[in-house]
């Protein structure tokens, strides 16, 4: 399946330059820059929400480290006892 989609993506000069003599013949001269730059606005306003979405993602991967970091911060308290010194008076 894999192979196939390959395959697929691997266009060449003469399957490019037949695509666009088939559209010029379906649409015409006239019609084909309407079409292009329908399809250039289609795929911009994708790439607009795609971005939109990693921004996002993003955004609230950064607030969950934040809640979390901020919750170690609170549940590990800082030792405020004096360390224990041995008398050496006591130790005869």
């Amino acid at each position: 399946m894999s192979q196939n989609v390959i395959l697929f993506l691997n266009i060449g000069t003469p399957e490019m330059l037949f695509i666009v003599l088939a559209a010029l013949l379906l649409f015409g001269g006239d019609k084909l820059p309407e079409v292009a730059r329908g399809l250039g606005k289609g795929i911009r306003q994708f790439q607009d929400a795609s971005e939109e979405v990693k921004r996002e993602i993003h955004k609230n991967i950064n607030e969950v480290k934040a809640n979390i970091e901020e919750s170690i911060e609170q549940e590990t308290p800082v030792d405020q006892t004096p360390p224990i010194e041995k008398d050496s008076s006591s130790l005869k």
